[in-house]
């Protein structure tokens, strides 16, 4: 058994109309469905609001290119937003895919986004850098050049390789 693809990576946002914007608006991630999650299913399945009257929890899927979900949670009530040290086990950002992070930072900077780090390159020769949304959420921008299409195309062929070769270790 292996998992086909990624499928999506999901966040709890502020506020859901804002969130939709701001994805829409910055990275042009439009909003392809939305749900209300009924109270009992919002205290039973999440956990949440055990001792408030009426829960909420409003689900929406915003489409990335290259088939990719952000799934975003917009709970009432809600826990105000916590700092994720990265040594914290667990997760700590997720990434866009992009070409030319250089021209990407100025454009982000032009749409007053909070910018955590200007690009810098790689040892192996990929350019990144760093942003948080409006709730803080950590958001990595990533150029991988040619390895982009190394990884799409020969993606399969060199996960065979090196688990029997040079990353064979890591699966003893």
């Amino acid at each position: 058994m292996r998992a086909r693809d990624f499928s999506h990576v999901g966040i709890t946002v502020s506020d859901f109309n804002k969130a939709v914007k701001f994805y829409w608006e910055v990275f042009g991630c439009p909003l392809v469905g939305v749900s209300d999650a009924p109270p009992e299913r919002v205290r039973a399945f999440f956990g949440v609001g055990a001792d408030h009257p009426a829960p909420r929890c409003k689900i929406g899927w915003i489409r990335v290119p290259g088939n990719a979900v952000l799934e975003i949670f917009a709970f009432e009530p809600k826990l105000p937003p916590a700092e994720i040290p990265w040594n914290r086990v667990g997760l700590t950002h997720f990434s866009f895919n992009v070409r030319n992070t250089h021209k990407w930072h100025d454009y982000l900077v032009s749409k007053g986004v909070q910018i955590v780090s200007k690009p810098e390159q790689s040892p192996r020769g990929h350019w990144f850098f760093f942003v948080r949304d409006f709730d803080g959420n950590l958001i990595e921008m990533i150029d991988q050049r040619r390895m982009h299409y190394v990884i799409k195309w020969l993606g399969p062929l060199g996960g065979f390789l090196f688990r029997r070769g040079m990353y064979k270790k890591y699966y003893e």
